[in-house]
């Protein structure tokens, strides 16, 4: 395919096209194909997929690490630390204009075709959440009076 100067003026305007524009922008500037593991905001928040992520990087030496900057530094200090700790490359990303459920992505360059990306969450996690949740406000003040 021949480009002509329309192609060459719209790229100088907005920039090289992008393949998948939406998966790029959720999984931190990467593609899904890609990935080793993803771990959601919450979870790098509250420390978890922290060991997964370690396995996963001993196994993948030549990936590279992505976390989201827009997450406090606080929270990706362990996981820097981690790959530091394994002399693996990582990128903070900062994009303000795109909102993203993702925190931090283990990927390579290319395509892998790795099925399931995401760490499992334990049943009776998420479980016991809903629980909480479908309580209430009765069931909380009979918790609060009389106990479980």
């Amino acid at each position: 395919m021949k480009k002509d100067v329309d192609d060459y003026l719209q790229e100088g305007i907005y920039g090289a096209r992008e393949t998948k524009p939406a998966e790029r922008k959720r999984f931190l500037g990467t593609l899904r194909e890609r990935i080793v593991l993803a771990l959601t905001k919450g979870q790098v928040m509250k420390n978890k997929g922290l060991e997964d992520l370690e396995r996963e990087i001993k196994t993948n030496p030549k990936a590279k690490l992505l976390l989201n900057g827009n997450i406090s530094y606080r929270f990706l200090k362990n996981y820097k630390a981690v790959a530091d700790k394994h002399g693996m490359h990582h990128t903070t990303i900062s994009n303000r204009e795109t909102q993203t459920d993702i925190g931090a992505v283990l990927t390579y360059d290319h395509a892998i075709e790795k099925q399931q990306i995401f760490l499992e969450v334990a049943e009776e996690e998420s479980t016991g959440e809903t629980k909480q949740e479908d309580k209430g406000i009765t069931g909380f003040l009979k918790e609060i009076f009389i106990g479980k």
